[in-house]
């Protein structure tokens, strides 16, 4: 197949959408497919090449880690679409990469999808909080209907996440196809080199998260859970990869509680270099976040050997099983610390979660999920060939 996907994130921003998307477009290669993007340009450097068409943007004003692609350059690239003969757009963010999707589907005469990878409704009040959050979350819902009904197809990472957008209101058939990873390649790493770049002692316990830091990633909550367990194993760092517009707040949030030299906030770090070493530096991965489609990230710790501790909520519940490679917390903070602090405990314990961890990681290969997305894309290219016979 010949497949456009167009989003209004990519590299070198970093986040589970384009990490989404670059792991499709490596495997459909790999399987012999051609797949272009349409993604916005970036000030910072990025890699790119003849497949990835980048567009002029400028930066969002409540979001400055994120770009505004430019629409009109967006549905000017149609006729240069056309020589590629493609067979499907994916849009993959309901921004000008929705609307300027559908317009070069429709003129292409192709069919078109959409995967829903953010729940908006349960993030719009923390950067729009002068409104109500009743308001907002009815405005996101029908905000999502109405760009969920204007597809032939619609993909959710979760069962969860198919069951809401159904009980919004979606009439479009929406299939449950989450985002694999390549296990193989969380397999590498140097734990110690990232220990020493933090100044982290080699007996020193680890604790990890990577993630946006947004409010809407419940750090707040970790910080909280650490402190409290910081009291009883005062030799355990905490490491936040990642960065965001909480940034600041959660830094002076660990400032107040005294424990600003045992927090390390790293930043983003590179995915086929540092971030390796950040999860072969860590002994357990911490997850709070309550509003997440997916969790890649939670496979990503186990793959290269981490057992979580996190909170099971949204469509991290497809994800995470009691017993393999995680213990589920109830999310509140005794509950919390508790969990973390038996499995740094408990040896035996955490051995037998590291491994299971590294095992059940591997059922989510990357090339299992790209196969059945192909197929996807299959009947839903088949079915609108069928509804335009005459």
């Amino acid at each position: 197949m010949r497949i456009l996907m167009i989003s209004d994130v990519y590299f070198p921003r970093i986040n589970g959408v384009s990490t989404s998307i670059q792991t499709f477009k490596q495997e459909f290669e790999r399987l012999g497919h051609s797949v272009f993007l349409i993604v916005p340009d970036y000030p910072a450097a990025y890699a790119t090449d003849e497949t990835i068409f980048r567009i002029r943007s400028r930066q969002v004003v409540f979001d400055p880690e994120d770009r505004m692609m430019r629409y009109s350059d967006v549905v000017r690239l149609r006729d240069e679409l056309q020589k590629l003969e493609l067979d499907i757009v994916h849009i993959h963010t309901p921004f000008v990469a929705h609307y300027g999707g559908i317009k070069l589907a429709r003129a292409l005469g192709i069919p078109v999808v959409c995967t829903y990878h953010t729940l908006f409704e349960e993030y719009l009040y923390h950067y729009i909080p002068w409104l109500p959050k009743q308001l907002l979350r009815f405005c996101a819902r029908k905000f999502s209907v109405s760009q969920c009904n204007q597809v032939d197809g619609v993909i959710a990472p979760s069962s969860v996440i198919v069951k809401l957008l159904t009980d919004y209101g979606v009439v479009q058939q929406i299939a449950t196809l989450p985002t694999g990873i390549n296990p193989a390649l969380f397999a590498n790493g140097d734990g110690a080199k990232f220990r020493r770049k933090l100044g982290i002692g080699e007996n020193s316990k680890v604790l990890l998260n990577v993630s946006r830091v947004a409010f809407e990633k419940n750090i707040g909550l970790l910080l909280e859970m650490f402190a409290q367990l910081h009291q009883d194993l005062p030799d355990v760092h905490l490491v936040i990869a990642g960065e965001g517009p909480a940034r600041a707040t959660y830094m002076a949030q660990a400032k107040a509680l005294k424990l600003e030299h045992s927090i390390s906030f790293v930043g983003y770090l590179d995915r086929n270099t540092e971030l390796l070493d950040c999860y072969k530096a860590a002994d357990i991965f911490v997850f709070a976040s309550a509003t997440e489609t997916q969790g890649l990230v939670l496979l990503e710790a186990m793959a290269a050997g981490v057992p979580v501790v996190s909170v099971a909520a949204m469509g991290t519940k497809d994800v995470l099983k009691e017993g393999f490679g995680v213990n589920i917390t109830d999310g509140t903070v005794a509950d919390f610390s508790a969990k973390v602090s038996a499995l740094l405990l408990g040896k035996a314990r955490y051995e037998t979660l590291r491994q299971s961890a590294i095992d059940y990681a591997a059922t989510w290969n990357s090339r299992h999920c790209s196969l059945k997305q192909l197929t996807y894309y299959k009947q839903v290219f088949t079915a609108e060939s069928l509804s335009a016979l005459p």
